[in-house]
């Protein structure tokens, strides 16, 4: 499965952006799709996932009940919803898939897109 991400940019603190990621190359069936996100000189951590079917979703503590996974396997996209953003929101968001349920560990998925930067200024 190939991955490219797309949405990112500036945008104040409070504000609202969507992020996109369209796979290509193959079927997703089956397929749990996530976000990661890394900021300069930390580890990759986890943002939230949604598995296949779209009717189960899991977030990481640190953005939960501000952002929102969903998932259009008619379209092979995966979005992410981000609201209230915050400063220590800044990052690079890669999206990410793995075949199987879900895992919160990034070494469990074999297929990244390229990451795109979101900047929340203060």
């Amino acid at each position: 499965v190939q991955l490219q991400a797309s949405g990112g940019g500036l945008v104040q603190a409070g504000g609202s952006l969507r992020l996109s990621c369209a796979a290509s190359g193959r079927a997703t069936d089956g397929y749990s799709m996530a976000w990661f996100r890394q900021a300069p000189d930390r580890d990759r951590e986890f943002v939230g996932l949604v598995t296949w079917t779209g009717k189960s979703t899991y977030y990481g503590d640190s953005v939960k009940g501000r952002f929102t996974i969903t998932r259009d396997n008619a379209k092979n996209m995966i979005y992410l919803q981000m609201s209230s953003l915050k400063p220590e929101d800044t990052a690079v968001y890669f999206c990410a898939s793995r075949y199987g349920g879900p895992s919160y560990a990034a070494y469990a998925f074999n297929s990244w897109g390229q990451g795109t930067q979101v900047t929340v200024s203060s």
